[in-house]
């Protein structure tokens, strides 16, 4: 390993999330040599899995889209060599996701664009016109978004100022007089942190159509994801190292990185440098001097989309059916108040889902409920840090925190699930805190920067910085998710990479 650190490689790669595996895989297999280094001591950034009580628990993952043949992220992990040795099990096809309300209500969306669209006027026979009309906008906006489409060129978003300003929350609204179907429409947005004055709607277009073309799960967990990718890049001669924490950087007389420096002391010498890690904490590592003010003021000043906190159920053994679909549960009749949670309501929506295991697939082995919280939650436990690598305690008064957060979800599960109680045998739980320590994120968010549709420029990171050889990539660059963090590690690729031939290479793949 000392060994490894010791030599100088074409690229440094700062953070093993998806997108910097991503960035090294790419450039591997273009014949460069490749370093990822990780403060963790697991790969994956949100791709992380742990076990408890014989049970696998994602943290960040729990199923993808555009995995049908000949979709993007099928084609994608295609091109990546791993697609033929992910275990999948693909979402059921008349109801993949299952909007929920109080009244006990429920809505199924389907897979498939023209399922989707009759499922949803048979629920709103009324509306059809409304409904036609929001799908095809759903394929009208996506059409604008080039490597979504394996294109190299083409209508390009970066350029359309109405589509990037366009509301979500207020496209939906003017869709329809219909209060319930309004909701419905954006009952799934928990995927990607929904705020009702400025997220755009080309975020929900772009994530609904690509669990439209193929939701799927990945059995046992979204780390065999992080697992073949850093398979692939060791064969290619890529290095990655864990518990390697950077934490600064050396420069050469030009203004360009010559090594980043190691928390243990030591130093890994490179030509160019990327950062998979938030830009806010890029600028800390890399030296502040090193960057403009306004640039400095302007990341330091973007928010970030909500934390979570995370429940996890472990169940008595063939106690509780598998679900082959996700509920999205909501207490209240307007789903855009899920960002903004209340003290006296919460948890006033989340996210439920039962993990496939090859153990049973007939019976759960656990249950995954998320839902929103706020940093300032856990604001009195700010000053401590916790991982496996590094295992700090946080105190009584923090597990007595949980216990009574974990209460109130299993409250509000009773609801759905009558007597799930009598079925657990285990429930464990993860907070804001949780996040920040092992992404790297300041306050836990859980998909980076927040997109606006009220001032779009200041929301777009560039992969480029002012210092000549260092790049960014992740879920701060182009967008959250699965897709979007691959999509942003082919963005900073084609700074060194022929677009046009990778594209190529992917859709040939």
């Amino acid at each position: 390993m000392e060994e490894s650190l010791s030599k100088e490689y074409d690229f440094v790669i700062v953070g093993s999330g998806l997108g910097g595996l991503g960035c090294a895989y790419l450039l591997a297999k273009e014949g460069k040599s490749v370093i990822v280094l990780e403060k963790n001591h697991q790969i994956g950034g949100n791709l992380q899995v742990y076990s408890r009580d014989k049970s696998i628990f994602d943290t960040g993952v729990h199923y993808i889209g555009s995995m049908d043949p000949g979709e993007n992220l099928y084609q994608f992990f295609k091109y990546f060599n791993i697609l033929d040795e992910l275990k999948l099990h693909r979402l059921d096809q008349e109801k993949f996701d299952v909007i929920r309300f109080a009244d006990g209500s429920t809505y199924e969306y389907a897979q498939g664009h023209d399922r989707f669209q009759e499922k949803l006027i048979g629920y709103f026979p009324q509306e059809k016109e409304a409904i036609t009309k929001y799908c095809e906008k759903i394929k009208e906006v996506c059409l604008h978004f080039p490597l979504y489409n394996l294109r190299a060129d083409g209508a390009n978003y970066q350029f359309n100022e109405e589509l990037l300003q366009l509301n979500a929350h207020d496209y939906i609204a003017g869709l329809t007089e219909n209060p319930r179907l309004r909701n419905v429409l954006a009952g799934s947005n928990l995927l990607y942190a929904g705020y009702r004055d400025t997220t755009p709607f080309y975020v929900h277009a772009l994530i609904m159509n690509s669990y439209l073309c193929g939701a799927y799960k990945l059995i046992d967990g979204g780390s065999q994801i992080a697992i073949l990718l850093s398979r692939r890049i060791r064969e290619m001669g890529g290095v990655i190292c864990k518990r390697k924490e950077a934490v600064g950087a050396s420069y050469h007389s030009n203004g360009c990185i010559r090594a980043v420096k190691l928390k243990d002391g030591q130093e890994v010498r490179g030509k160019n440098f990327i950062s998979n890690v938030h830009p806010s904490n890029t600028i800390d590592i890399f030296g502040e001097e090193r960057f403009l003010k306004m640039y400095k003021n302007r990341i330091r000043n973007l928010e970030n989309s909500i934390s979570t906190f995370l429940v996890h159920i472990a169940f008595e053994k063939r106690s509780f059916p598998y679900l082959n679909y996700n509920i999205y549960q909501h207490h209240q009749d307007d789903v855009w108040q899920a960002t903004e949670p209340q003290q006296d309501l919460w948890p006033e929506s989340y996210f439920i889902c039962t993990p496939m295991s090859r153990k049973d697939p007939e019976y759960a082995d656990s249950m995954t409920v998320m839902t929103y919280m706020k940093t300032e939650e856990t604001s009195r436990w700010q000053e401590s840090f916790r991982t496996v690598a590094e295992s700090g305690e946080r105190g009584a008064g923090y597990q007595e925190f949980k216990i009574e957060k974990e209460e109130r979800v299993l409250r509000h599960l009773e609801t759905v699930f009558p007597g799930i109680r009598s079925k657990i045998k285990s429930i464990h739980s993860a907070t804001p805190l949780t996040f920040r320590d092992y992404l790297g994120n300041k306050d836990g968010s859980l998909y980076g920067i927040r997109k606006s549709a009220l001032n779009p420029s200041r929301t777009q990171i560039n992969t480029r910085t002012k210092i000549p050889n260092l790049h960014l990539t992740g879920q701060n660059i182009s967008m959250h998710g699965i897709l979007g963090v691959t999509a942003s590690a082919f963005v900073t690729c084609f700074s060194f990479i022929n677009k046009e031939k990778l594209i190529d290479q992917v859709k040939q793949a």
